[in-house]
């Protein structure tokens, strides 16, 4: 009787699931194969991603945070170690603890595959805002944007402190959107807060936006001031619970914020004005932080991302000034101001800026929610027309983002260093703008140094060891090299010389090109055999 019971049970709760899969939109239903593909992909790829330059220094900070708490208070080495003590320790602890309950797993491929969830997380916020706003059709065309949005999926495996902090910001958007319509999700709100001031200060910005959100839905249909000043007053009270719930989250994470009242403040007014001799590039000329022109950030924004993306954000920019529905205009104005807000202080601040957008990614998963809600609309108006001119205009949609989906396959797993036809893409790009800036060459690199290595070993029948000196950080190297390849800081010494194309930091030291790194006709590095120009140094000095 059991066993009958069971399976009339098991069929019953399929056909239910059959049913509701039947009644499901079908752009609800490829959201979800996109977002299956992306899991798939992660797990599959992550090995390809090396360790980036920062984050030795991120996985020790989560460790001190750890030692903070474990002494009773009493370590405090983590307020004083490099300017970590700026931003929230989130991911790092999560990452931590990870690597205590996975002794057997590798730190930093945990690293990789916890960030690169936190990114399609970020695709999946993305979705659901554009989805909230404008429908189905929308949140599939802005998590399809992201996706294929190699400034996003690039950064997906190793910006583990850029990728988790946008992906937060998104979801506070959500929730923010829901709450200046209901009131609900207010808890949902206050724990994407925490999560963002857990990772970087900017997440105050937050603050402002709820606010922002709250005052216009309290002058939206209200025109006595009594009633005004109780709805602003009832739905701020209803919000507290959420910021006492971030404050909670944020001082876990970051606990430098709870030193002093107001360090939350100090930190962000030191972000802003954070300005170290750090070098970049903008059309082949080269500044330091603090001098880069205004425009430096949007131009970057400008040409690294996908075309597809910006025409859709600034059909959705311009739809804000048509008779829509108000909500939708309302709304979509609201986003328009969220992702402008940041690169509009940065221009007239004129703050110091390098490494391109990455300072900003948490801009790009709402510029890709504007591009589903624009296409969204221009979708709906060629339908309105003939239905042959919306079927070309999904066409054309469909090639765009499958162009940018194999850009990314021929550039993996260098997917960041993506550029669009505007400067020519990388190849166009190489040179004149940044490009390995986090030496993700270092796994191909140093593979294609010990197999040049294993062809000397046949030649010589003596295997040895050899120096080498790299334009990047210690920590990434010895995490791909094997024993017989042993780092040194004394680059005029070093045998073998492994550089990015970045900055030209190739020609910082000469040898004998042995093995280059090359994606879409551009080299963006190189691994040099310097054992002849070393070799009278060497045994001089035996």
């Amino acid at each position: 009787m059991l066993p009958g019971i069971t399976r009339n049970a098991l069929s019953r709760g399929w056909d239910g699931v059959r049913a509701r899969w039947a009644r499901a939109d079908a752009h609800d239903v490829a959201s979800a194969l996109l977002f299956a593909a992306l899991l798939v992909l992660v797990f599959c790829t992550y090995g390809s991603y090396s360790v980036s330059n920062d984050e030795g220094v991120q996985r020790h900070y989560g460790e001190l945070i750890l030692r903070y708490y474990a002494s009773g208070f009493a370590n405090q080495s983590l307020f004083h170690f490099d300017n970590l003590y700026l931003y929230g320790g989130l991911f790092d602890v999560v990452a931590a603890l990870l690597e205590r309950a996975l002794p057997l797993a590798d730190a930093y491929s945990i690293r990789h595959i916890l960030c690169a969830l936190c990114g399609i997380a970020g695709i999946a916020g993305t979705w659901a805002l554009a989805r909230l706003v404008a429908g189905p059709r929308a949140g599939l065309i802005a998590a399809l944007t992201l996706s294929v949005c190699g400034t996003w999926y690039g950064a997906m495996f190793n910006h583990t402190k850029d990728v988790p902090f946008a992906a937060a910001m998104i979801w506070a958007v959500v929730f923010i959107v829901r709450i200046a319509r209901s009131r609900r999700d207010v808890l949902l709100f206050g724990l994407m807060l925490g999560g963002a001031l857990g990772l970087r200060v900017l997440g105050l910005l937050l603050v402002g936006y709820v606010a922002l959100a709250i005052l216009a839905e309290t002058i939206r249909g209200r025109r006595d001031a009594r009633e005004r000043l109780g709805y602003f007053a009832t739905s701020a009270l209803n919000v507290a619970p959420a910021f006492l719930l971030a404050y909670v989250i944020m001082i876990a994470a970051w606990p430098w914020s709870a030193q002093a009242p107001l360090n939350p403040i100090r930190g962000l007014l030191e972000f802003g004005a954070f300005n170290y001799g750090i070098r970049t590039v903008f059309d082949g000329q080269i500044y330091t932080m603090g001098s880069v022109p205004r425009w430096y950030v949007p131009a970057y924004f400008a040409i690294k991302l996908p075309l597809v993306m910006l025409i859709g954000a600034a059909v959705a920019a311009a739809v804000t000034a048509l008779p829509l529905r108000k909500a939708v205009r309302r709304e979509t104005f609201m986003i328009v101001f969220v992702a402008a807000f940041p690169v509009a202080c940065e221009v007239i601040d004129r703050g110091p800026a390098f490494s391109g957008v990455r300072h900003f990614l948490f801009v790009v998963p709402l510029l890709a929610v504007l591009a589903g809600i624009g296409f969204d609309w221009a979708l709906a108006q060629l339908a309105s027309r003939r239905r042959i001119l919306a079927t070309a205009g999904q066409a054309a949609l469909a090639a765009a983002i499958l162009w940018n989906a194999g850009t990314l396959v021929r550039l993996h797993p260098y997917e960041y260093l993506y550029y669009n036809p505007l400067v020519g893409g990388l190849e166009g790009a190489n040179g004149r703008y940044i490009t390995d800036y986090w030496v993700n060459i270092m796994g191909e690199a140093v593979d294609l140094l010990e197999a040049h290595v294993a062809a000397l070993d046949r030649t010589t029948f003596h295997p040895q060891r050899y120096t080498v000196a790299v334009c990047g950080e210690r920590v990434p190297f010895e995490k791909e090299a094997n024993a017989r390849l042993q780092f040194t800081g004394d680059w005029r010494a070093a045998e073998f010389f492994i550089a990015p194309s970045h900055m030209n930091c190739d020609r910082a030291l000469d040898g004998a090109v042995v093995a280059t790194i090359s994606r879409v006709g551009a080299q963006i590095g190189v691994v040099k055999d310097r054992r002849r120009l070393v070799a009278p140094a060497l045994a001089s000095h035996p």
